[in-house]
């Protein structure tokens, strides 16, 4: 059986992910969604219209009714199934990844992103495709308010006359990605004095890749300090994830996003906190200051999708700066997290608010590994933390707690690599982690 999911949906470049594959995982998806109602969406990527074509076909063939709601970020089109109850959702948008790659991202009704593990049954389903009746076939409409929608559920939640006194001064940068739809309105909405970079949707990524890393987003870090503003803000491609520059210009890693927008959901309600096993301790600890606790799960959206539908959490996130809100979906939301904190920045500067957040360093390396050698590595890390009686945890690779900081060793789900990463109070000490385990479990294997 051919894998075409990954961690969270399918995802290549064109000649991996071509029409005639779209057009089979959108009859399989039509399928395991029981033929019903499935809105689809797609960002600005040259390829999404291309897959769009082939998807809706495919749904269309099975039986199955279509909702397009054309181009729009991901949060929007995850926010819009929570409201009309649609029976799933396909997005067809490859995030953060360069712009030669496309991806088909699926959402169940629940309003849970598909995972690896439970895909394994559309790819079953893909080999034996089925259509409807030609008097079967599903219907095609289109709704065009989806931006709209969101903009003002994300009004509902804020305290928009807080903000409008304040007026912040924001540099948003786009990223030319699909933030560019939504960011500068509702910002503008709010009465925000906005500066924009990069708010013209190509595909073509011009302004910068679109991964809002601290290197691909220095021009914005640059106008923040010599526009004075308050706050830059940048989105990734679908603009479910987003990076922070303080008041100064200094670029605030996905870590600290998260872990603020930790702080700031349990000052307003108690609950506790999912996050991924590769997340912070920053997290551990302002949860802990609220008497909560944190939920682990394996790395990758769908897993912290799952946990909080339980409805034992208040937030969810991961350590790229991807927040999940329940009030707003289950999906990352790189959009309502902007609002959320500039909300915040109204009451003092941001570089204040990120004193309030425990301060951890983490180093990351990933180190070329077949299969048979990945498993070996994770398998070494084990039976280290068993023998020597340290504190783990394996939900997704072997994540080893040491009393100052933490190392995880993780075999990729889409590469020929194993993933260590390390996190301790300094850069030197988390080096010192990583060097060690990197020592123990990899170098001895070669």
């Amino acid at each position: 059986m051919t894998k075409y999911f990954g961690t969270n949906g399918a995802r290549g470049t064109f000649k991996q992910l071509t029409p005639e594959i779209a057009l089979m995982i959108a009859q399989a998806v039509g399928i395991y969604l029981k033929r019903k109602k499935i809105l689809v969406a797609r960002d600005m990527r040259l390829t999404s219209d291309v897959l769009w074509h082939a998807i809706v076909s495919g749904l269309l063939s099975v039986g199955c009714d279509v909702v397009d709601l054309g181009m729009v970020p991901s949060p929007t089109a995850e926010f819009i199934l929570k409201k009309m109850k649609a029976g799933g959702l396909i997005i067809i948008t490859a995030s953060h990844n360069p712009p030669e790659y496309n991806g088909i991202k699926v959402v169940d009704g629940a309003g849970v992103a598909v995972s690896r593990e439970r895909a394994e049954e559309i790819e079953r389903l893909m080999e034996r495709p089925q259509h409807a009746e030609w008097d079967k076939i599903g219907k095609l409409t289109h709704y065009g308010r989806a931006i709209d929608d969101h903009i003002d559920a994300i009004i509902q939640h804020i305290n928009v006359e807080k903000i409008r006194r304040r007026k912040p001064r924001l540099v948003l940068d786009c990223g030319n990605g699909m933030a560019s739809l939504i960011a500068p309105r509702l910002f503008k909405n709010l009465g925000c004095d906005v500066i924009l970079l990069n708010s013209d949707v190509d595909g073509h990524f011009p302004g910068r890749p679109s991964e809002p890393t601290a290197e691909n987003v220095k021009r914005m870090l640059s106008l923040v300090h010599d526009e004075k503003a308050d706050a830059g803000i940048a989105w990734d491609g679908d603009a479910d994830r987003v990076a922070f520059a303080d008041e100064r210009g200094e670029y605030v890693i996905g870590d600290k996003v998260f872990a603020l927008s930790v702080l700031l959901k349990l000052k307003e309600k108690k609950g506790n906190v999912v996050s991924t096993v590769a997340t912070s301790l920053a997290i551990d600890e302002i949860a802990n200051m609220y008497g909560s606790k944190v939920i682990y799960t394996k790395i990758g959206a769908p897993y912290l999708s799952e946990e909080i539908s339980k409805g034992n959490a208040v937030i969810a996130g991961e350590e790229v700066g991807g927040v999940i809100w329940p009030e707003i979906s289950l999906a990352k939301e790189g959009i309502f997290t902007a609002a959320k904190i500039v909300e915040a920045i109204c009451e003092k500067p941001l570089s204040e608010w990120l004193k309030e957040v425990p301060d951890y360093k983490n180093i990351k390396e990933k180190i070329p590994a077949d299969e048979k050698m990945k498993k070996e590595v994770v398998e070494r890390a084990r039976r280290h933390a068993q023998e020597n009686n340290l504190s783990f945890i394996d939900i997704d690779g072997v994540r080893i707690n040491l009393e100052d900081g933490w190392v995880i060793v993780r075999a990729s789900g889409t590469e020929n690599y194993v993933r260590i990463f390390a996190e301790a109070k300094t850069e030197e000490r988390a080096r010192e982690i990583l060097n060690k385990y990197k020592s123990i479990v990899v170098l001895s294997n070669l």
